[in-house]
């Protein structure tokens, strides 16, 4: 079973309802109805539709969730999935932005040093060389990337990476592709 199959199934909110009871210790028709505050009919059907697709077993009133089955989905659809982008033509550089950045977005700012300047050396390319920015548009870039765009701001600026004066940055640092 492939794990689009799984995601469909979980799609409807009865069956949600039952496999989440299954899955908190609920073993009868009964016990998924009390615990899920579903009919009984309700119950009776989305555990046949669960059986069929096989991740519920059901024998008489008592059911039992294939909880292996969502496992081997997920091992499944990860070794099908594309290999992550490289951002970085350095490994160690790459290692640092795979754990930071998730589509396009930084998950959280690194607290240490080191891998913060990683970072913010690969944020800062998205400021044009001899461009001049308003802080306004400084901030909208930067809010791209991450939330919190008055720590990316001073970061860059601290770092040498953006110069500041009179709420105008521009780009005095970082690699630069020529």
């Amino acid at each position: 079973m492939d794990a689009a199959t799984i995601v469909g199934l979980l799609a409807d909110p009865v069956r949600l309802k039952v496999v989440a009871a299954l899955a908190l210790g609920a073993g009868t028709l009964e016990e998924v109805a009390a615990a899920s505050g579903l009919g009984l009919k309700d119950v009776a059907l989305a555990a046949r539709r669960l059986g069929r697709a096989g991740l519920v077993h059901r024998e008489g009133h008592a059911l039992a969730l294939h909880t292996e089955r969502f496992g081997a989905a997920a091992r499944a659809a990860a070794e099908a999935a594309a290999p992550p982008e490289r951002l970085s033509d350095d490994p160690a550089e790459d290692a640092v932005l795979s754990a930071f950045v998730r589509e396009g977005r930084l998950t959280s700012i690194p607290a240490q040093h080191s891998k913060r300047l990683v970072v913010l050396e690969h944020l800062v390319r998205v400021f044009e060389p001899g461009v001049r920015y308003p802080e306004r548009e400084v901030n909208a870039l930067l809010a791209v990337w991450h939330p919190d765009v008055a720590a990316l701001r001073r970061y860059l600026v601290d770092e040498g990476l953006l110069t500041r004066e009179a709420g105008i940055y521009w780009r005095s640092g970082g690699y630069v592709e020529v």
